[in-house]
């Protein structure tokens, strides 16, 4: 799995007009699921997005996870994350998920982090989605997590 995580101020998705997903500080995750993946690789994905010391303590380092700040996690279904740009002018998604496996792994992913993080939001999977946020710092990361 991939996903780039962003410190944010605010976000919110918006589909069909109405926010469905909408947070204050905390991390904004974008997600794609890659053919490999599992149960095991969402599973360490949210561990590592809620654990991630991207906040800032007293002295202004980056020491504070999300769960220490106690703040909002948007997560955000993006299958083109798995593109490959390697080569050419446009993107293959040879290695992103079929759309039900992708489907079956966010809504793993959905459940695990409710179960262990109520302070959560969702995009939804297939949507057409708006997505805001403002970008704190700004401070960006790419995670991934795959089968060794």
């Amino acid at each position: 799995m991939i996903s780039i995580i962003q410190r944010v101020t605010q976000a919110k998705v918006t589909v069909d007009g109405s926010d469905i997903g909408v947070i204050g500080t905390g991390i904004m995750a974008l997600v794609a699921v890659e053919k490999a993946d599992t149960p095991k690789q969402a599973d360490r994905l949210l561990e590592r997005i809620l654990n991630y010391r991207i906040f800032a303590d007293a002295d202004d380092k980056m020491n504070l996870s999300l769960r220490d700040i106690e703040g909002g996690l948007l997560l955000v279904p993006q299958f083109t994350l798995a593109a490959n740009t390697d080569t050419g002018n446009r993107p293959s998604f040879a290695s992103a998920a079929p759309p039900e496996l992708g489907r079956e792994l966010f809504a793993y992913l959905q459940n695990r982090a409710l179960d262990i993080y109520p302070t959560c939001q969702f995009g939804e999977f297939g949507a057409d989605m708006k997505v805001a946020l403002i970008n704190d710092g700004p401070v960006t990361f790419t995670l991934r997590c795959q089968e060794k």
